[in-house]
């Protein structure tokens, strides 16, 4: 579970997040969605203890993130950030290793060689695996560290726009793997999306954001409507269905 209470960052006298409580539960995906500066990213990374919040606490499985043990908490939850160091000189098969890191050590056993193939072979990159990262697109580096999220087989996995820098294909097969952990393996799965639709056929839940705050939360069904849309993105849009999904035709200025 994750568990977010009283969630508050500032920047001097400015207010970029304001969540007094949201809580994630179960095996699903929940995509947070809104404009740039509408406080998505900065939730997430403050879950994965990447960003100290001003005041407030996030609990995962009951522990603090901000004292929790670093092992321990890198064995419940994995986080893949917008912007990655990339590190030239590693291949593929090392990085995606790193996943690994916080039960072996550095000692791979059979089973961390086991999950490093299975991470490889989920997003397409196992003919990469020799390769160093310098060596690859954009999108097929922003798969490997993808892969190096999923090797980690944490219970929760919080993504930050995975979707940047793939193509149309390469996308449709992340968010796809995306469903498999959270549907095949059991994963609390949250992703900051941009693309509404993307989130209204993908995801279980949608938070929707605007100025640091929530503004929407439920199905794609309940949050993708014309006022709330309106609420979030300050535009009309033209709003469909497609298999009992909704579907963004376009926004209107």
């Amino acid at each position: 579970m994750i568990d977010v209470r009283s969630l508050v960052k500032r920047y001097g006298d400015t207010t970029v997040l304001d969540c007094p409580e949201l809580t994630i539960d179960g095996a699903g995906v929940t995509a947070l969605v809104g404009a740039n500066g509408a406080g998505k990213s900065t939730l997430l990374t403050i879950a994965g203890r990447l960003l100290e919040p001003t005041s407030g606490t996030v609990l995962i499985d009951g522990h603090d993130v901000s004292t929790a043990p670093s092992r321990q908490l890198a064995a419940r939850v994995a986080i893949l950030r917008q912007e990655n160091v990339l590190a030239v000189r590693l291949t593929v098969r090392e990085l995606v290793e790193f996943g690994r890191f916080p039960y072996s050590q550095g000692r791979l056993t059979d089973e961390d060689h086991h999950l490093v193939d299975r991470a490889l072979m989920t997003l397409d990159l196992h003919e990469f695996a020799p390769r160093r990262l310098d060596e690859l697109s954009g999108g097929q580096r922003q798969r490997a560290f993808i892969a190096a999220v999923v090797a980690q087989d944490t219970d929760h996995v919080l993504l930050d726009e995975p979707l940047n820098n793939l193509d149309l294909r390469h996308a449709a097969q992340s968010m796809a793997m995306i469903r498999r952990l959270a549907d095949d393996f059991g994963k609390t799965v949250v992703v900051v999306l941009h693309d509404i639709n993307v989130a209204a056929h993908h995801a279980d839940r949608i938070v929707a954001m605007r100025d640091g705050r929530i503004v929407a939360d439920g199905t794609p069904n309940e949050v993708v409507v014309a006022s709330t849309m309106r609420d979030v993105f300050g535009l009309d849009v033209e709003i469909t269905e497609h298999r009992g999904r909704p579907v963004v035709l376009h926004f209107v200025a």
